[in-house]
């Protein structure tokens, strides 16, 4: 069959979305998915595909989508190989973040400085939009005029320069910088924080927890009601930062502390290393079969030149062999630790081996 266009219409202002035939219902559920958008299907040409688009739609707390300026579908062919192709090759990401008032916020992510993201929170309602950290000022500066928002916080989790090196630059009138307390110099900041502080952002809450292991002072952000945390190096998807400061039973409390987060907690790390980390995690524990299932994930979404940030603290429980040295015997038989070893002696060995992989 020929190449076919398939189109969406939103209106901002009513929610209304309509699409103008369909001829590729996958393409249209991940299309809506993508934009997160209240369905109003104008023309179908079945029930049933009308019904099957409606029925796919989630409301979940947090909501992945593409992001790029492109009203027409990718056109293709009604093949579902092509069909399924929609949305690859993307330069950045959006989501949401579903608000404690019942509103959603906006997380807009972008790559930075190779294989750094970088992140932008923006509350529609109130306008506020602030930034987790700040690893190239031009990529956050380029961000917010693209989708005409006006930085107003930002929140540092430690003091690396690929966090904190664009604070001077995008520090304007009342913007406001947040960052840890003990963690050396944090360019411009106005509030310092440390484990047990809480912080407001346009009406939510997050809780600061000291993850210090990578850098001293290192603090991550927890929103409770959003279920999101957003926890800079000392977690990665099936990984986390190396031990540059601390000392293993500092880095593996802080991990505890993170491993005690729900399952259905939102993590978004800073760096996509996650296909590196799962060749590391499948050599130490090759018997977990979810590893191997999300190792497989993983592969995919990467050949698709899509991200694996962010992930569930939920499969980071189940996978990440940092979180996971006192529960999995196959990690501790394959690093060499012993039945008397502590859970830090254990991550200490971990960290170890992932170091001279």
């Amino acid at each position: 069959m020929p190449l076919t266009a398939r189109y969406l219409i939103h209106d901002p202002k009513t929610g209304q979305t309509a699409a103008f035939d369909t001829p590729c219902a996958t393409a249209y559920k991940k299309e809506l998915e993508r934009r997160v958008e209240m369905v109003a299907l104008l023309r179908c040409s079945t029930i049933t595909l009308m019904s099957s688009l409606l029925t796919a739609r989630r409301f979940p707390s947090l909501l992945a989508f593409n992001s790029f300026d492109v009203t027409p579908l990718r056109p293709s062919s009604s093949s579902a190989h092509r069909c399924n192709s929609v949305g690859r090759a993307l330069s950045d990401w959006s989501h949401l973040m579903m608000s404690a008032s019942g509103g959603a916020f906006v997380v807009a992510q972008f790559p930075c400085l190779g294989d750094n993201y970088g992140y932008l929170i923006h509350d529609p309602k109130t306008g506020q939009t602030a930034a987790f950290d700040t690893p190239c000022a031009t990529a956050y500066k380029k961000e917010l005029e693209r989708r005409g928002w006006t930085l107003s916080h930002i929140f540092n989790t430690h003091k690396h320069h690929d966090h904190v090196g664009g604070n001077k630059e995008l520090k304007g009138d009342g913007v406001k910088i947040f960052g840890p307390a003990s963690d050396g110099n944090i360019p411009g900041m106005d509030v310092p924080l440390k484990g047990g502080d809480k912080v407001s952002f346009a009406g939510s809450e997050a809780e600061i927890i000291d993850v210090g292991g990578h850098t001293l002072g290192h603090i991550a952000y927890y929103f409770p009601s959003e279920k999101t945390a957003f926890v800079g190096d000392s977690l990665f998807a099936l990984g986390c930062g190396r031990m540059f400061e601390g000392t293993p039973t500092q880095f593996w409390s802080s991990l505890l502390r993170l491993r005690e987060l729900p399952d259905d907690t939102t993590v978004y790390c800073a760096h996509e290393y996650t296909e590196s980390n799962a060749k590391f995690a499948i050599s130490i524990e090759p018997g977990n079969l979810d590893l191997v299932r999300r190792v497989k994930e993983i592969k995919a979404q990467r050949s698709r030149g899509e991200p694996t940030v962010p992930s569930l603290m939920g499969e980071e429980k189940l996978t990440n062999p940092f979180l996971r040295g006192d529960v999995s015997a196959e990690i501790r038989k394959n690093v060499g630790a012993n039945e008397s070893d502590s859970g830090a002696e254990i991550f200490a060995k971990i960290r170890r081996r992932k170091d001279n992989f």
